[in-house]
């Protein structure tokens, strides 16, 4: 493998994040644990933070091909840490994600260190599953209930 390249398995983890990140919907935020027990991965908010670090951002150059997966399309500014506060990645980053999240109408609180903190009650989003695979589960619930009613008949 090239140096830069990934692996499958990270290509196929890092797709994951970024499909799931898309399903947040406007105006709500979740926690990078979040998407990593929607994904399968309790142990890994790290990893999910790695991968959004990591997101490219899209070409202004139409005659490039810009990533499938950018900053313009995944909206990374909706996943927070687990205390609903914007972790700081570097100068400027943080006032940049509060002033992408104020755009969608949610409100921020500054402290006094200029910490930016969300109200996760109001506006977090915290679903079992992601909405792409609520239509798999219940299919499988009702199978399932086929199958138990099925055996006690």
């Amino acid at each position: 493998m090239a140096p830069g390249e990934r692996s499958e398995e990270v290509h196929l983890w890092y797709t994951a994040v970024y499909e799931a990140v898309q399903e947040i919907p406007h105006g709500k935020v979740t926690s990078y644990g979040h998407i990593a027990r929607l994904l399968g991965k309790p142990e890994r908010p790290r990893q999910v933070g790695i991968c959004l670090k990591h997101l490219p951002t899209a070409s202004t150059d139409r005659s490039k091909q810009s990533a499938t997966f950018h900053g313009d399309n995944v909206p990374w500014q909706r996943v927070l840490n687990a205390k609903g506060s914007i972790s700081p990645r570097g100068p400027g980053s943080a006032r940049r994600q509060a002033d992408a999240l104020r755009r969608e109408g949610v409100e921020i609180r500054e402290d006094a260190m200029g910490q930016y903190t969300i109200d996760l009650a109001k506006y977090g989003w915290f679903p079992d599953v992601l909405p792409s695979e609520a239509d798999l589960v219940e299919s499988s619930d009702a199978e399932e209930d086929e199958d138990a009613a099925a055996y006690h008949t």
